[in-house]
């Protein structure tokens, strides 16, 4: 096996965002089920982070020795990115992004397809995914035999909103690479991922949960692909209110993997869901200590407020912008948070509508869209909001936050039925969605039926 392929190989194992493939049958979808309901309690996988930093110091020594080595920067880069994935440390992704763009400049990608891969996996992970979907059509063109090339481009294309051309990309990938292994895992997590966002959760959580049986099954279990399974399955339990399940699947991955931070926030959250706020404050400022992402500290923001700590509450929520524009990687990696912060607290609702409006102008997945639609409404564009929002719901997901944002701009605009029954679904579906948009959705649907009632 390659150099490249080894390193492309560990990467798609964990790529945090998906795409769906069709369900297997037969023989396959029972050994799948089998493999379900055979899955071990969750347990603590050892960390190869020292054999990691040691890989990392050789071949830094070696590039420094040797600056035309490309093969070694081509490896950095796989390290580099796998650290980004465990700790969410940005400068680890600037050093992967100097080693794979000198990789290039050392000898071109027709010459240095590993180089060229390696430049992808960082335009992608810096979210600048336009650039990322054009260099991994590249890429398949000059390795139209293998299949990583399409999971790339798929990742991509998903991440623009298209996700008619992403599954076809993902077909092929899995034509071209079989389903063994870390690419079955990257199959079936994104067929879990294009099964949430077309509404059909039962299929995401069943997805997920063989992906994670594959994992498992893995002579040495990856941890951090293992642990973001487990995340995920809380993630899909959470957007169903089942607060229960999705504590659960957010403690094995803490189990899994000691201080995932994506763990860490999600049991925050949903230690606040089951109105534990103190347990909530505790994990976010656990999390936050991790790593300060924005969405962290204005959650942690959000429920110092709730607590009575409005003080520490409006200390967060100034570090908020800060940390969002600390650096232009940070900025675009951010945008969309900011936008969504800004509008949720009422604040700077024209740059949070820029923000938003800039962001979607490239990128039209439904959440983009959704963005759009809620800052819009927060600046009175109603109309655009209205269409955004329209944008927002054509796959059909099923959220309460999209839904709790439908109901806002219908209410807006005087379509008050409308406006109860999406408010309804999102307090129906996952009643603690949001510990401060929820309240106001309960809010606001107490006063439409009470208005209903007055009519009848």
């Amino acid at each position: 096996m390659t150099i490249k392929k080894i390193g492309l190989l560990l990467f798609g194992a964990a790529l945090l965002l998906a795409v769906s493939l069709r369900s297997r049958t037969g023989s396959q979808a029972v050994s799948a089920r089998r493999s379900v309901n055979a899955l071990p309690p969750a347990a603590l996988l050892p960390s190869d982070k020292p054999e990691m930093e040691q890989t990392i110091r050789y071949l830094e020594q070696r590039v420094k020795d040797d600056p035309d080595d490309f093969i070694a920067r081509n490896k950095l880069v796989t390290y580099y990115l796998q650290f980004v994935r465990e700790t969410g440390d940005l400068a680890y992704l600037n050093l992967a992004s100097q080693a794979a763009r000198a990789s290039l400049v050392t000898l071109p990608a027709e010459h240095n397809v590993g180089g060229l891969a390696a430049v992808t996996q960082v335009e992608f992970t810096s979210h600048d995914f336009a650039v990322a979907r054009d260099n991994a059509r590249r890429l398949a063109e000059l390795e139209p035999d293998k299949g990583y090339p399409q999971q790339m481009l798929g990742d991509a294309l998903l991440e623009l909103g298209d996700y008619d051309q992403a599954q076809a990309a993902f077909r092929h990938m899995e034509f071209l690479g079989g389903v063994n292994g870390l690419t079955r895992v990257a199959t079936e997590q994104r067929a879990a991922r294009m099964a949430l966002l077309r509404g059909d959760l039962d299929t995401a959580q069943r997805r997920m949960q063989t992906a994670l049986a594959v994992a498992l099954a893995i002579p040495t279990p990856p941890r951090e692909t293992v642990a973001w399974c487990r995340w995920q399955l809380g993630e899909i339990a959470f957007s169903k209110g089942d607060y229960v399940t999705a504590e659960r699947y957010d403690r094995d991955a803490l189990t899994t993997f000691p201080d995932y931070f994506r763990a860490v926030v999600a049991l925050g959250r949903v230690r606040a869901a089951h109105g534990d706020l103190a347990g909530g404050i505790e994990q976010y400022e656990r999390a936050v200590y991790l790593l300060p992402d924005p969405s962290f500290v204005a959650a942690l923001g959000d429920l110092y407020h709730l607590a009575g700590r409005d003080k520490d509450a409006a200390a967060q929520y100034r570090l908020v912008g800060a940390i969002a524009h600390l650096t232009a990687v940070s900025g675009t990696l951010y945008n969309r948070q900011q936008a969504l912060f800004l509008a949720d607290h009422d604040m700077k609702p024209k740059e949070a509508y820029q923000l938003a409006a800039k962001e979607y102008a490239v990128r039209h997945d439904i959440y983009g869209a959704d963005a759009l639609a809620w800052t819009a409404l927060k600046v009175e564009r109603l109309p655009e909001a209205q269409l955004a929002m329209r944008e927002a719901l054509r796959l059909g997901a099923q959220d309460s936050k999209l839904f709790y944002h439908a109901g806002m701009i219908a209410h807006a605009s005087g379509d008050e039925a409308s406006a109860r029954d999406y408010l309804h679904r999102a307090l129906t579906l996952s009643p603690q969605f949001d510990p401060l948009q929820a309240p106001i959705a309960k809010k606001t649907l107490t006063i439409l039926e009470g208005q209903t009632h007055e009519a009848d």
